[in-house]
């Protein structure tokens, strides 16, 4: 039975990383895949899913509208797909994490979703909510905060790395944006730029 997994992490932990080495595993065995990644995450090229470490490739876009089930649908009438793997998956809609079970479910396709847990203020995503609510298998990756604790915390930075507290929940950013931090760092950090304001 195909399953819906969601690998979730802050930043740095590598969950493109880890998405491209699993698509390079299922078509090194001459299996299909298709890879997915938000619209509006353009770091690395629209329809790019880049790594830190220098990896990337081509991938289609969502936006909040996309028919995920749909469109994967009448790909597999085209082609064999052994899986398919999602990039920024916090920015799916909570109907299109449906979608993407009923992928699972209806098609017998595995999805492999990878995503931010959380915003900088510690809230749930939308679709990283629906996620946690109803994927088959939670996987947690590691980030690693500067006291070498386990990050589980983005904090959103200024262009001087002041903490920031207050915003859209979305603003897409890099290194020169967020920051992963343990709780207590995240914590101490947002009260310090509190206490300066």
């Amino acid at each position: 039975m195909a399953k819906l997994y969601f690998y979730y992490a802050a930043m740095n932990a590598g969950k493109s990383t880890t998405l491209l080495q699993t698509d390079f595993n299922y078509r090194e065995r001459g299996m299909g895949t298709m890879l997915w990644t938000a619209a509006l995450d353009d770091r690395m090229g629209a329809g790019t899913i880049g790594s830190r470490i220098g990896l990337e490739t081509d991938a289609h876009r969502f936006e909040a509208n996309t028919n995920l089930y749909e469109i994967i649908a009448a790909e597999q009438r085209t082609r064999s797909l052994g899986c398919i793997l999602v990039d920024e998956a916090q920015f799916l809609s909570p109907q299109q994490v449906l979608d993407l079970a009923e992928v699972a479910d209806r098609l017998k396709i595995p999805v492999i979703c990878y995503g931010l847990r959380t915003d900088f203020q510690g809230e749930l995503f939308p679709g990283s909510a629906a996620l946690l609510a109803i994927a088959d298998k939670l996987i947690e990756l590691k980030a690693v905060c500067e006291c070498g604790a386990k990050a589980t915390m983005n904090l959103r930075v200024d262009g001087d790395g002041r903490a920031v507290a207050k915003g859209a929940q979305t603003e897409i950013g890099g290194n020169d944006r967020y920051v992963a931090l343990c709780r207590r760092h995240f914590n101490d950090r947002l009260r310090a730029a509190a206490a300066a304001a």
